[in-house]
């Protein structure tokens, strides 16, 4: 049944499958067979949308902001909101002309690279600090921008310079891209290799597109205090050539809504560029970013979702909504289904973060010696588990991707359990 659905869905290599070919294989084999699979491929919240940004968007809607076009550049609640909650949880100052909201973080960086692409003439190659998300990649291809990428894998700490200083000294890369923590890999980026990340940013000009979709979320310490320390680490510190992406969708639970804020540092926000002078007739970064590419890409961002992601950010910061003990929940669903990967004969490939054992939370990386990640994904789809190659993350690694965020109850944990003792008895 599993290699007629692969035919039928025209998937020749089960290892290359994107995210939404993985859901599409699942759901086919779900009708044929009447059997629920355990979804370990996709990344969508597993927790009740915050209560505040629902209250706040029914509000707006029953106020008739359902018919007034947004400014592209964001409401000025949003913005205000965007600027507290980077201060509250990052203790970082950024003006709120900066802060612009998108159509989730997706729209952001796909408008960020562009924009990056086009602004300086020889500048025009986006670089992957990878494991990262596959689709920020496939946005490059779309768009026909040149990339390059590496595993940082092999490269933590001080090898990192010397990995980045080998591609920036070429003189083509536009920006770099990573997410912090690290999806796949949970990997979570020390304040010295941010530094490293920054001081290159800076010796080179080139952007840093900081993907903070996990904010928070590195559960070893408690970052979910507003105005006191320890914050989120971050490239901001050591740079102004940034940009920070800010999604609802994972911090709030609020990804049906669509909904992110780009973050601009002050000094990139108003920087004049030539290039973007003699193309478009605005020469500040931001605002080309605004009335240039969001403009024709979209004209703006759902009102109501504005008027959403305020209250939540603004809850947040005044300590009527801890974001981060909420996701904390997810660490708790990671530690139960590492300890059932690894008892069934699994390792976790990205184990280690420096010194200390990779932090528990929204994903984490499997294999298993002796198989390829083709056996392993066939082998897993018949025992009705499915999840990704951390290939397609741009990972060096053989395994897989796993995300924690559709298991929950004691059944569905036993139900892994039962299935990966199944797959223990299976031969191709």
């Amino acid at each position: 049944m599993v290699d007629g659905v692969l035919s039928d869905l025209q998937i020749n290599d089960v290892v290359h499958a994107t995210i939404r070919q993985s859901v599409a294989v699942a759901q086919k084999l779900e009708e044929q067979t009447g059997e629920p699979f355990i979804h370990l491929e996709f990344g969508i919240p597993g927790l009740p949308a915050c209560r505040y940004g629902v209250e706040a968007q029914i509000e707006a809607l029953r106020g008739g902001i359902a018919s007034v076009y947004p400014n592209i550049a964001g409401c000025a609640d949003l913005k205000q909101a965007g600027s507290r909650f980077v201060k509250a949880f990052l203790n970082l100052d950024v003006a709120p002309e900066g802060i612009v909201p998108t159509v989730g973080s997706m729209q952001g960086s796909y408008n960020l690279m562009l924009e990056a692409s086009q602004l300086t003439q020889g500048k025009d190659t986006i670089l992957f600090i990878n494991p990262g998300f596959p689709v920020q990649r496939q946005q490059t291809r779309i768009l026909g921008i040149k990339s390059e990428a590496f595993d940082i894998y092999d490269y933590r700490a001080d090898r990192l310079r010397d990995k980045l200083e080998e591609y920036l000294q070429k003189g083509n890369i536009a920006a770099m891209i990573y997410s912090n923590p690290n999806n796949p890999a949970w990997i979570c980026l020390t304040e010295d290799e941010l530094r490293i990340i920054g001081e290159c940013a800076t010796k080179y000009d080139a952007i840093v597109i900081e993907d903070l979709a996990y904010m928070g979320m590195d559960f070893r310490q408690d970052l979910g205090t507003p105005g006191e320390p320890p914050y989120q680490a971050t490239v901001a510190r050591y740079t102004d050539n940034y940009v920070l992406m800010l999604s609802g969708s994972k911090i709030f639970s609020y990804a049906g809504e669509r909904i992110a804020v780009m973050a601009f540092s002050d000094k990139l926000y108003r920087r004049e560029y030539d290039e973007l002078r003699r193309r478009y007739n605005i020469a500040r970064c931001g605002d080309a970013f605004v009335l240039t590419y969001l403009y024709a890409n979209s004209s703006g961002t759902a009102h109501s979702a504005q008027i959403a992601l305020a209250a939540m950010m603004n809850a947040a910061v005044e300590g009527r909504y801890n974001f981060v003990h909420e996701t904390a929940e997810y660490a708790r669903r990671a530690a139960r289904t590492k300890e059932i990967f690894v008892r069934n004969g699994f390792h976790i490939v990205y184990d280690r973060d420096m010194d200390q054992p990779v932090s528990d939370g929204f994903f984490y990386t499997v294999g298993r010696h002796g198989l390829t990640d083709e056996q392993l994904i066939k082998r897993l789809l018949r025992c009705g588990i499915v999840a990704i190659a951390l290939v397609t993350t741009g990972s060096n690694q053989n395994g897989l991707r796993v995300c924690v965020s559709r298991i929950n109850t004691d059944s569905e944990f036993e139900e892994l359990d039962r299935r990966l003792q199944l797959f223990n008895t299976l031969t191709d």
